[in-house]
């Protein structure tokens, strides 16, 4: 269960992180056909691909469209905060 687990949070990620890119190059989207099923992917992780895939295409509907989107890289995940403050309570 505990990689079960793993495995949902990775794609629930990377579908973050796609949700992130198609709003900066919504062009990008644009190639994805209507009502597909978008199946995340990350280069070099067999063993994620292979689950998403599965998992993925039990749900898929008979005759939609399925597209497999490959993140090739990711940056570091960095934090947003510009300025913090810290109270010392006791």
């Amino acid at each position: 269960m505990l990689m079960k687990n793993a495995l949902v949070e990775k794609n629930s990620m990377l579908v973050r992180e796609f949700d992130r890119y198609i709003i900066e190059y919504p062009d990008f989207a644009e190639k994805i056909p209507e009502n597909a099923l978008v199946v995340m992917q990350m280069e070099g992780d067999d063993q994620f691909n292979q689950w998403a895939k599965e998992t993925s295409l039990k749900a898929a509907d008979k005759g939609q469209p399925v597209v497999f989107i490959t993140i090739t890289e990711l940056k570091p995940v960095r934090s947003r905060i510009e300025k913090i403050r810290l109270e010392k309570v006791a």
